[in-house]
């Protein structure tokens, strides 16, 4: 059974990501907002009816902007550690709220949802991979180092969406002040297009079909920029970069 996965957005102006199989999707973070949610996946021919839960990385807004509507309006559970609905200050109805623990699946379905922990300046910060018919995909976003986590986790990767946010030598000469470059560059802070190659080069799998580049900078990065430092270590990896303006198709990937 195929594996389904598209970028509803992703950016600091908003993360959502979705991934399923025929019958059962989950969404990993609801940073637009339910409305706009709701128009690019309709635009993609996906249901909402699919879904079957919400998985939230961390509380920054631009993961949870659209959590608390999108949850009430359809009834959809939200997975989400106690930690982290504390600190965003998140109304969610307690009846849809779960929590889930590093290292243990969550089943939903044909489904399987299996949380990790990651370096980021929040307060219980997780990725997830999501497994079904012998296919995962994984999201890996907001990481400050590629510490043993998730490279364990991207090593089982058949399709994975990896952030590339900034160019080093970009935002050493952009605009940003220091102290919000020491934070960018940190162990808490985000993968550079160097950081992120690497990971990709050191310890994916030799059946990852599909790299999706992801949470691009505004400021420190430029799409063209990570596509052709990508393509040059593609490999026979099918490389694409994830927009922070509109959504990405759907792809698919196969037991090949």
């Amino acid at each position: 059974m195929p594996l389904y996965l598209a970028s509803l957005n992703s950016g600091s102006n908003g993360n959502c990501y979705y991934i399923g199989n025929e019958s059962e999707a989950v969404l990993i973070d609801a940073g637009i907002s339910c409305r706009e949610t709701d128009r690019r996946m309709a635009r993609l021919g996906l249901q909402l009816a699919r879904v079957k839960a919400i998985f939230i990385t961390h509380e920054h807004t631009d993961h949870t902007r659209g959590v608390e509507v999108l949850s009430r309006k359809y009834g959809i559970p939200v997975y989400i550690t106690e930690a982290t609905r504390l600190s965003g200050r998140l109304m969610l109805d307690p009846g849809l709220v779960h929590p889930f623990m590093a290292g243990v699946p969550v089943q939903l379905g044909g489904l399987s949802i299996t949380p990790f922990p990651k370096w980021h300046d929040a307060s219980e910060p997780h990725s997830f991979i999501v497994s079904s018919g012998g296919l995962t995909a994984g999201v890996f976003t907001d990481i400050g180092s590629g510490c043993e986590h998730v490279t364990h986790h991207f090593s089982q990767c058949h399709a994975a969406f990896l952030e590339a946010n900034y160019d080093e030598d970009m935002l050493e000469n952009g605009r940003y002040p220091l102290y919000l470059k020491r934070r960018i560059r940190g162990m808490e802070g985000h993968l550079s297009n160097s950081q992120a190659l690497d990971l990709f080069t050191s310890y994916r799998s030799p059946g990852l079909q599909l790299l999706l580049l992801s949470h691009l900078s505004a400021e420190n990065n430029h799409p063209q920029l990570v596509q052709e430092l990508f393509n040059r270590h593609a490999n026979g990896t099918t490389i694409e970069v994830a927009s922070r303006y509109e959504e990405t198709e759907v792809y698919q990937i196969s037991d090949i």
